[in-house]
């Protein structure tokens, strides 16, 4: 009886199985090595935009500063606008958009400084009208404004109320309170807005 002969396996078929496999896994790879630069440089821009903001925040204190000066220097010109200087003997009626540049067209520009930050100001007397601060505007109305003393004596009066605009008649000289208004323009389109409310003795 003959033993039937037994052919030897030959070479198996590649199906392209594990090649397939290894180029999904290397595509994914890239995917999240890209989402992770993405990541890294979008946190990079961040923090470089909130260091210029915070620059430009801390450069405002040179614009308030200037105009505290300029208010400190000039208490005997105050009744009156003054545009040239960035000054408003009364306040707005309405708030403005302080991010509108047609706001800033008075401003006093401090120019810029080693960092790269533009800094302007205006100042604005918190009072109804220009003039004294106990006088009358051209119609006869009186002008009130917003002061650190009131005639009324303290236990008659609301805790505050002399500070507001409309408190009553003074006795003696007050402290009027002006406004503030600092715009810092920095590196990358940096805007930075920073308001201050001083004291001057009239």
């Amino acid at each position: 009886m003959k033993t039937p002969l037994r052919r030897s396996p030959g070479p198996t078929l590649q199906h392209g199985v594990v090649l397939m496999v290894a180029l999904i896994v290397l595509i994914a790879m890239t995917l999240a090595g890209l989402a992770l630069w993405r990541a890294v440089d979008a946190g990079n821009v961040i923090a470089g935009n909130l260091a210029f903001k915070q620059s430009a925040t801390m450069s405002a204190d040179r614009g308030l500063q200037a105009a505290l000066v300029w208010l400190d220097n000039n208490r005997n010109a105050l009744n009156d606008n003054n545009p040239s200087r960035g000054y408003f003997a009364n306040t707005l009626t309405t708030e403005p958009d302080w991010y509108s540049n047609a706001i800033w067209s008075n401003a006093v520009d401090l120019g810029t400084d080693a960092a790269g930050n533009r800094v302007q100001y205006l100042i604005h007397r918190l009072c109804r009208t220009t003039g004294a601060y106990n006088g009358e505007d051209g119609t006869g109305q009186p002008n009130s404004c917003s002061t650190s003393l009131s005639k009324a004596p303290v236990t008659n009066a609301t805790l505050g109320s002399s500070l507001q605009i409309g408190a009553a008649v003074y006795q003696s000289s007050p402290s009027v309170y002006y406004r503030i208004t600092a715009r810092v323009l920095g590196p990358r389109s940096t805007v930075s807005i920073v308001q201050a409310t001083v004291m001057v003795p009239v």
